[in-house]
């Protein structure tokens, strides 16, 4: 008999990625807005948040769903970035699947030189990560802590950034803004805030804040 215990490996395995693209009715090129949803959302839920930021309408627009699909408990389909499990792993593969979104993307559409990452909660760590890695202009945040691995290891510094807290916000809290803040000042970030009455949540209010900060970041 055999008696010695399982042994626990990982294999590549290959996947496909869903994206919703929005194409504004003026002349090209465009801008371009690339999305990462939150927890148990979908590509659709953060569309139709982008599509709320006043000034989008001039934008290409990029949502991109989560490689991790689950359903709720009423069978709606949803998504989620990553677990704990092998979590390097599912960060390299998230950033390469980021790199080939945009590759996709620019080989369809006549996009400009602006490249602006959006995240919300969970997909917050996809902006951080796309905007590490990949050149951008600003990174727009909310309700999103900083992953520590772009703390560790950035390709390239990241852009400006705004970042927005609900002060009814339960789970990213005034001291998990603070801490963020202090350690992308330590790495020589530059942050703006948009903290807001409300909770976790998009609110009126961030999308005011997203669009003036959208227009100072559109390449001249």
């Amino acid at each position: 008999m055999n008696d010695s215990a399982p042994s626990l490996t990982t294999v590549e395995a290959r996947v496909h990625g869903r994206m919703l693209v929005r194409t504004p009715g003026v002349p090209a090129p465009w801008p371009l807005l690339v999305g990462f949803h939150g927890y148990a959302e979908t590509a659709g839920d953060h569309m139709d948040a982008l599509q709320t930021i006043p000034g989008t309408d001039q934008w290409l627009l990029v949502s991109v769903q989560a490689l991790h699909p689950f359903y709720t408990r009423t069978e709606r389909v949803v998504a989620s970035w990553m677990t704990r499990d092998d979590r390097d792993l599912a960060v390299a593969d998230n950033i390469d699947y980021v790199g080939r979104v945009l590759e996709h993307v620019r080989a369809r559409h006549p996009v400009g030189r602006t490249l602006v990452f959006s995240g919300f909660s969970q997909g917050g760590a996809m902006a951080y990560r796309a905007a590490s890695t990949y050149r951008a202009d600003s990174v727009i945040i909310l309700a999103a802590d900083v992953p520590p691995d772009i703390l560790e290891r950035r390709v390239v510094p990241l852009p400006p950034i705004l970042l927005g807290r609900g002060t009814k916000d339960e789970w990213y809290t005034e001291a998990k803004e603070a801490a963020d803040r202090a350690a992308l000042a330590r790495i020589g970030a530059r942050v703006e805030t948009c903290v807001f009455e409300g909770g976790h949540e998009w609110t009126d209010a961030f999308r005011v804040a997203a669009s003036a900060f959208l227009r100072r970041s559109e390449a001249p």
